[in-house]
């Protein structure tokens, strides 16, 4: 292939990339390692010639694709094994800017996302309940976190956004109730949460589903599957992130498992919500 068909083609899935990214310049050049005038270079088409060896790999290793599909020789994106290892441990870091959860959603924008949160969705909680669960740390944990769900929502709301949600029925009882971990929290900012998740659920579908079980019936660990190319499991401050495909059919599987366990569907929880807020 002629050199100058190689690098338009690498430009146009850069451009791609940046484009599914949801990023800035400036932050795409950043998570891929390289200069912000780099980047500018290597999109103004002004020279026909490609990178250097290591800055082909970085862009290709930050956004999980092979190189022979930045480079045109294949139209299959998936990442060798050397580039992506099978099982990876991210930090949690609630910093200023995009956190590792936005940036998977952005990069599973258009696939189907499913979710098992550890307590309830965080796109469903008012500003009261995430600082009351960040109370113990920094203010800006706090509204990084307020940020993310806002950004969440955002995200929800787009037209090809297609998410999933399984989460127990005590989960739900229990924050409704003032139970457990929501013993402190008080009863107004509890009737506040389940209006405004009855609300955000009624907005959102059918983009958003959620599906309600019996969790004497059927357990789970939180975990998200981002489309068919990666799986991210909670604990704590850390994700088990899994990039093998493997693993993430086995948690689609299980996911799908939690829904055929259902016993409350999407169109139902409004008024199973209200059936709660009606107790308090």
């Amino acid at each position: 292939m002629d050199k100058r068909d190689l690098s338009e083609i690498f430009r146009a899935r850069l451009v791609e990339l940046i484009e599914r990214s949801g990023q800035s310049h400036a932050e795409f050049a950043r998570k891929a390692g390289i200069d912000r005038s780099a980047l500018s270079q290597l999109l103004s088409g002004r020279a026909a010639r490609l990178p250097r060896a290591e800055t082909l790999a970085n862009i290709a290793e930050s956004r999980s694709v092979s190189l022979d599909w930045l480079l045109g020789f294949s139209q299959a994106e998936e990442v060798a094994p050397e580039i992506l290892p099978a099982i990876e441990i991210e930090e949690r870091a609630d910093t200023v800017g995009e956190t590792l959860l936005a940036q998977w959603h952005a990069e599973a924008a258009g696939t189907k996302v499913r979710y098992v949160p550890a307590r309830i969705p965080d796109l469903l909680r008012t500003q009261a309940v995430i600082a009351y669960e960040s109370r113990s740390l920094p203010g800006a944990v706090a509204q990084t976190r307020i940020s993310e769900a806002e950004t969440r929502i955002d995200y929800n709301r787009r037209p090809e956004t297609d998410m999933e949600v399984c989460m127990t029925l005590q989960a739900l009882r229990g924050l409704a109730l003032g139970e457990g971990i929501w013993s402190d929290l008080p009863v107004d900012e509890r009737r506040r949460q389940m209006l405004h998740m009855a609300r955000l659920i009624e907005e959102l579908y059918p983009t958003f589903r959620l599906f309600l079980y019996d969790g004497r019936n059927a357990w789970s660990v939180p975990y998200t599957v981002f489309g068919q190319k990666r799986a991210a499991i909670y604990a704590g401050d850390m994700y088990l992130v899994l990039n093998s495909t493997d693993s993430i059919r086995s948690l689609t599987r299980h996911f799908d498992s939690l829904i055929r366990k259902a016993t409350v569907n999407p169109h139902e929880v409004t008024g199973h919500i209200k059936n709660l807020i009606s107790l308090l």
